[in-house]
């Protein structure tokens, strides 16, 4: 396990590099083809040229590769990769240090991905164990039709409906019992700081909504072909309970494809929601990414993915990992 884990954190690396160059190219292709980011800033009303080229100065894009259509700049590609060795990301159009807009934005994507990895995890396995348990009965059909329609609504359709039955039906409801603030604050239409996690509630449901459709449908059909299996009429010949067959045998092997699938879901999460922070006017890592492409803020952008880069490669680790746990004949060399 020890050289299995070693082996993987090296493989890190030449993925990161290829990221970061890839990010790179694309950042001076931009600018190489669509122009300067900064004399955009201005509009019509363009400064003395003396001023934008100070200012480009400023940022790191006066170099003359910039001018060169096709050209890689290795150079600016090396002095990046040596400030993000230092834990420098550079500084956005508001001369703010982009570590620090991450670090404001990051704690309330990751409260969000949380709040929505809980909730699709538990009732999509709790589903699909009753569909499958169930299969052909009134519960499977159930099951397979909701997962059918929530996996067909878009997400930013979902987002809006729900914020409006929420925030105009259900809260002011919610009031007029005498409800605790605390509580009816998980039913507001926008982010309240104040309440940082009870806000993040409705919106997490939505941004988990999908996924669950997913996983609900993955752990039926999933568990339906375990139970098939020879040793799974062993434990029931020999009189085991029916919950503890399920439970404990059938479950580990059948949740295996749902790991994988949640441990890319948590990636994808953090880095899809930009849809669900904008419907809920959530200012996490999808606001700032929003914002940055808006004005442009290329540096913003790609030190966001490269966080999201390094996000995917340590969930997809732990999730191989996890993988001995729930089925023992699975040993890493």
């Amino acid at each position: 396990m020890g050289r299995y884990t070693a082996r993987r954190l090296l493989q890190f690396i030449p993925v990161l590099f290829g990221t970061l160059f890839l990010l790179h190219y694309l950042q001076t292709l931009s600018i190489q083809f669509g122009g300067d980011p900064i004399a955009s800033l201005f509009g019509d009303r363009q400064p003395p040229e003396a001023t934008l080229n100070a200012i480009s100065r400023v940022f790191g894009l006066d170099d003359p590769c910039l001018d060169q259509r096709g050209n890689p700049c290795l150079g600016m590609f090396v002095d990046r990769l040596a400030n993000y060795a230092r834990g420098d990301f550079g500084i956005d159009f508001n001369r703010q240090p982009i570590t620090d807009l991450i670090f404001r934005a990051l704690p309330i994507t990751l409260r969000l991905t949380l709040i929505a990895v809980a909730f699709e995890c538990v009732l999509g396995i709790v589903a699909g164990v009753l569909a499958a348990i169930g299969k052909d009965r009134f519960i499977d059909n159930f099951v397979r039709i909701s997962t059918v329609f929530i996996i067909s609504v878009p997400l930013f359709v979902l987002g809006v409906l729900i914020q409006i039955g929420a925030g105009l039906y259900l809260k002011p409801w919610l009031e007029g019992l005498g409800a605790p603030e605390w509580f009816t604050a998980a039913f507001s239409i926008l982010y309240q700081s104040e309440h940082p996690w009870a806000s993040l509630v409705v919106p997490g449901m939505v941004l988990g909504a999908l996924s669950l459709g997913f996983i609900a449908r993955l752990t039926r059909t999933s568990l339906i072909e375990i139970l098939r299996a020879d040793y799974v009429r062993t434990a029931r010949a020999k009189g085991l309970p029916g919950s503890r067959v399920v439970g404990v045998h059938a479950l580990r092997n059948a949740l295996i494809p749902v790991i994988t699938y949640i441990g890319i879901d948590i990636g994808a999460l953090m880095g899809g929601a930009l849809v669900t922070e904008g419907i809920f006017n959530i200012p996490g890592v999808g606001g700032l990414v929003f914002g940055a492409v808006q004005r442009k803020e290329t540096p913003v952008v790609i030190a966001v993915v490269t966080l999201l880069t390094l996000v995917f490669l340590v969930t997809s680790l732990l999730v191989d990992l996890l993988y001995a746990v729930l089925d023992p004949r699975i040993r890493y060399e």
